[in-house]
């Protein structure tokens, strides 16, 4: 399976400003040397030496990840300002698509990209949507009427469904997709991917609970041994005791978890919107270490950003 990270902010969109880019062009003017800027080859030396928290952005969209199990079907994870990005790309390849889009919950972050989604107003895309809540077609339109939005939802010319799932998940051909309620106030629903004998596990706006760590069969079943965890790191610890109750767990939190579980590798996710890049690699940084401490053999901590691309 191949997992494309199209939004990956938490709470609202969190676009570069002046500053940000500023120190990234400051701390890039410190490192350079003469001999950096000799001639092509050591100009593209140098720029692939930087750090990332320097020549790459987390990026400022808000949650939505792709996950691409076969040719045919195209399986969405939220609908944030990233899925905008995602139907550009679609429309300027194939133009329409099958496409299965699936909700955690429906708080602002997680639904404001939908309205933007290009191959939603192509009639020769498909698109299904799905949650274990009731009434998700209400729930959508609801965001696109007046005084909210000046376009309902009935201009999309796709073929839209709306299918209300049960902890039993569903089956898109060869792929299983699995539900499962996570701690978050006002519910939110993680989702496990299976395909091939490969499992993904997406569960953002999630605070971590003891009962998700307790080692009985339900959930082995749904965590044990995932190839890919991504899971909401937002705070730290202190943060996240500070902020009990929020619906959001720590880098730390997720570490444990996913050594808990076997799980190959973590994916740091729901990234805080006041945290600029620096501030988010130094948490990766963090995270490493404590997996190094933890002897978690075979842990791969993964720091989700904008425009990234993870194979399993």
């Amino acid at each position: 399976m191949k997992i494309r990270f199209w939004g990956v902010r938490g709470s609202i969109p969190t676009p570069l400003d002046s500053d940000a880019i500023r120190s990234k062009i400051s701390a890039v003017i410190q490192r350079v040397s003469r001999k950096d800027i000799e001639s092509p080859e050591s100009r593209e030396r140098f720029l692939a030496s930087l750090p990332d928290e320097i020549f790459s952005t987390v990026g400022g969209n808000t949650s939505c990840v792709e996950v691409l199990a076969s040719r045919e079907e195209r399986i969405i994870f939220d609908a944030g300002t990233g899925i905008r990005d995602l139907g550009a790309e679609i429309a300027a390849s194939s133009g329409a698509a099958r496409c299965h889009v699936f909700f955690s919950h429906f708080h602002w972050d997680h639904v404001q990209g939908l309205p933007f989604f290009a191959p939603a107003f192509n009639p020769s895309s498909t698109i299904t949507f799905y949650s274990p809540e009731p009434g998700l077609k209400e729930i959508l339109a609801g965001q696109m009427r007046p005084p909210y939005f000046p376009v309902t939802m009935d201009v999309m010319r796709a073929s839209l469904r709306f299918e209300r799932i049960g902890t039993e998940g569903v089956r898109l051909g060869g792929v299983r997709v699995v539900p499962r309620r996570m701690n978050h106030p006002g519910g939110c629903w993680s989702y496990s991917v299976l395909s091939d004998g490969k499992k993904v596990v997406y569960s953002t706006d999630t605070e971590l609970q003891p009962v998700d760590f307790e080692r009985n069969p339900e959930n082995a079943a749904y965590f044990r041994g995932a190839d890919a965890l991504i899971i909401d790191a937002q705070y730290t610890l202190g943060e996240a005791i500070e902020k009990f109750n929020w619906g959001h767990s720590s880098f730390s939190l997720a570490a444990d978890f996913a050594s808990t579980w076997g799980i190959k590798r973590l994916v740091l996710f729901h990234h805080e919107p006041s945290y600029d890049d620096r501030k988010i690699h130094k948490l990766l940084q963090s995270a490493e270490w404590y997996v190094e401490r933890l002897a978690s053999k075979g842990l791969e901590v993964i720091l989700a950003r904008d425009g990234l691309t993870v194979e399993v």
